[in-house]
This record gives structure tokens, C-alpha cells and sequence, in this order.
């Protein structure tokens, strides 16, 4: 989700040559026409194709997830202020009650990945209410408004490029709804991650986001690919904590995490 604030390379982040960075960021709609218009060479250097560039051609300035970037106040709570607001306790009934209804899928996460499936159902939990709301925005809007945005940028400009190739690919619509960072399907991937890490859950050959099956396998492989060490445990303090932090660098989301997964995994 968009509080995963780590530092990122578009190399890294989408297995891609690094191209040169534009330049220019706005603090407003004014210059985003010609940013887009800049950035397209950027975007075509690291090797979007015509069906990604004209996706790019296309996007509009949404001021709505400028509104939200600038408006986060969640992370400045206490952690029982947090849990509260986030409904912690609901999570975990709602995640037991899921598990128990398919424990099969939740075993083959584990078996596959070594990642906790408590911890992969409250994040399933706190990031969408379990798939009910994924979002009323236009992922591709989204994300080129924060990569041109003056405010983080070089975080941005890698995960722009992933929503590009994704489009290159099928694997995402230009007309594809997210949350208000450009956070995709169940579980709030950011596109670079979902390019870099979506894992095809049930089957079907493609990897799709707002499939749950893909989603929280693309989930457990992200944690697994950051270092989750299987069979250990993630309480404050542990390795597997510290691994926690690649998904949200927020402490108190950290400690919900760790808190609702061991409740799930009982």
C-alpha cells in the first residue's frame, strides 16, 4: 500500500534497466501535460511499448489522491488508538471464520511460501476488509499524478513504469480502479510490486489482483522474497518482524500485524 515508503531503483523495482529520471515534478495540475510528454522517453528507455505509452498519453492530474497524500493521519495515532479505528478485533474474527472455512487454500500458502497465513489474513483484513472495498480510483491517474507530484517522486516514478508495463502486458486496463495511491486489488499492491511479485494463486495462468486466490499468494511471496524466515516467529523483536516493515513501514501496522496474525493462527 502507499505507506510502503522503502527506497526503490526502477532496476529494482521491475527487473528493468534503470533508465535516466525526468527531471521536472508539479505541486499542481499545471505542467502535467508536459511532464507526461517528458516522461514518455523515460518510460519507452526502460521498455514500455506503444500500448503502455499511449495509456501514459492518456492519464489526467486527480486531485483527489493529492487530497489523500496530503492527508494521512492514521500513522500519528497510538497503536491501540490505531487498532480501534482499524477494527483489529473484528480482523481477527472475521480471518479465524475464513480459515476455517478453507483451510486447505490457507495450508498451501503456507507449504508454498512459509508465510504465515495469520499474517497474510490480517493484512488481507486491514488492507481491504477482506476484498470489500479495493478502491474508487484510477490506478494509472493515480500513480502518474504521485510520480509527477514534487513529494516523492523517485518512490513513485518505478511503480508508474510497472503500471505501464502491466498494460503492456494484459495484465492491467488503463482503465483499472484502485485506491487513492494506486494500490491494486486485495491487498493494495503498488504496480511495481504487483509486476515484480504477483504469483498466479488458482491456476488460471494469469496473475490478476482483484482475484483473491493471486492476491494473497502475491502477498505471501512478497514477504517470502524480503526474508521471511519459515516456522519462525514474527513477534517484535524477531527477524521475521523486521521483515514486516518491507510491507508497511508504519510501527503501529507493524504491531497490529504481528498482534492480529498470532490471534488468527491461534
Amino acid at each position: 500500500m502507499f505507506r510502503r515508503l522503502f527506497a526503490m531503483t526502477i532496476g529494482c523495482a521491475i527487473g528493468l534497466a534503470s533508465p535516466s529520471l525526468a527531471a521536472d515534478c508539479g505541486n499542481s495540475a499545471a505542467g502535467f501535460d508536459a511532464w507526461k510528454q517528458q516522461f514518455a522517453t523515460t518510460a519507452a528507455q526502460a521498455g514500455v511499448g506503444q500500448r503502455g505509452l499511449q495509456a501514459l498519453a492518456g492519464t489526467s492530474y486527480s486531485q483527489s489522491t493529492i487530497n489523500a497524500d496530503r492527508g494521512q493521519k492514521s500513522f500519528k495515532l497510538s497503536y491501540n488508538q490505531f487498532c480501534q479505528k482499524r477494527g483489529c478485533d473484528v480482523i481477527v474474527s472475521q480471518a479465524r471464520k475464513r480459515k476455517a472455512k478453507d483451510p486447505a487454500f490457507y495450508n498451501s500458502l503456507e507449504n508454498t511460501y512459509g508465510v504465515s497465513s495469520g499474517v497474510v489474513l490480517a493484512i488481507h483484513g486491514m488492507e481491504t476488509g477482506f476484498g470489500n472495498y479495493m478502491g474508487d480510483s484510477n490506478v494509472l491517474n493515480a500513480t502518474a499524478t504521485l510520480a509527477y507530484d514534487c513529494r516523492r517522486p523517485d518512490f513513485f516514478r518505478p511503480h508508474l513504469i510497472g503500471a505501464l508495463v502491466m498494460i503492456d502486458r494484459g495484465m492491467m486496463s488503463p482503465g483499472a480502479i484502485g485506491a487513492k495511491h494506486g494500490e491494486l486489488g486485495h491487498t493494495q499492491f503498488l504496480p511495481g510490486n504487483a509486476l515484480r511479485y504477483g504469483r498466479d494463486g488458482n491456476g488460471d495462468g494469469r496473475v490478476d489482483f482483484n482475484n483473491q486466490a493471486d492476491a494473497l499468494a502475491s502477498t505471501a511471496n512478497y514477504l517470502r522474497q524480503k526474508g521471511w524466515t519459515p516456522g519462525a516467529s514474527y513477534q517484535p523483536g524477531t527477524h521475521n518482524y523486521e521483515v514486516l516493515k518491507e510491507w508497511n513501514a508504519a510501527t503501529v501496522y507493524q504491531q497490529s500485524l504481528a498482534s492480529m496474525g498470532s490471534q488468527i493462527d491461534g
